[in-house]
């Protein structure tokens, strides 16, 4: 083996080496042909047949995008944990959560409540975290026994139900102890307010919502 053919080996072992090493989270769509999927911890938009990093969008749809990394191909779930090329994905530990706004400008997401899947709509001018009671019975969380109080809307004040959720996770980012209300009837997503946020540093960049957790 000449010394061109050494070193081309050697290049194509850092290379695999670096595609078996990451991570990817797919967080949104922006449009209707692109994804919005963190690489490495870094976001990026990726058109449908493109490639970014290493990473090929292959297909898309609202719920999964199907990507190939290196030789390995793969479906990764809105809103789910960072999956790698090789190796199971991380369960939790992480630090970043990487939101794409909707049409409307709303960050919307999938994630957990108590384990339990449910959708995420950030709102930083509610107070605490929001669901209505028909989402809280699906997710069989116990409100009834919460702190009574009166949240003031558009149409009056209405009574509710102060708790404590045990877990809220984004991705394989968990948050633990967060406060909640818990309004009467259905309010559509859950509203992910400041008793979550102010875990992180939140910062925007046009269409996209980065929040990193606070030490």
């Amino acid at each position: 083996m000449n010394l061109f053919s050494i070193a081309a080996a050697a290049l194509l072992g850092l290379v695999t080496v670096a595609a078996a090493a990451q991570t990817v989270t797919f967080n949104g769509h922006i449009g209707t042909h692109k994804a919005l999927l963190v690489i490495d911890g870094e976001p990026h938009t990726v058109g449908v047949g493109n490639t970014v990093r290493g990473v090929r969008l292959l297909a898309l749809t609202p719920a999964q995008a199907d990507v190939a990394i290196g030789e390995s191909r793969r479906t990764l779930a809105l809103g789910a944990g960072a999956v790698r090329a090789s190796g199971p994905a991380p369960s939790s530990g992480g630090n970043q959560i990487v939101l794409a706004a909707g049409r409307h400008g709303h960050f919307r997401t999938i994630g957990q409540i108590n384990g339990k899947s449910t959708e995420f709509m950030v709102d930083t001018g509610a107070s605490v975290v929001s669901l209505g009671q028909v989402e809280a019975d699906r997710l069989g969380i116990d409100y009834k026994n919460g702190v009574p109080g009166m949240a003031r809307t558009a149409n009056g004040s209405v009574p509710m139900r102060i708790i404590v959720l045990n877990s809220v996770r984004i991705g394989d980012v968990e948050v633990a102890n967060v406060e909640a209300a818990v309004h009467p009837g259905s309010i559509g997503a859950v509203l992910l307010g400041n008793s979550f946020l102010t875990r992180f540093q939140m910062k925007r960049e046009n269409d996209v919502l980065r929040l990193e957790k606070r030490n």
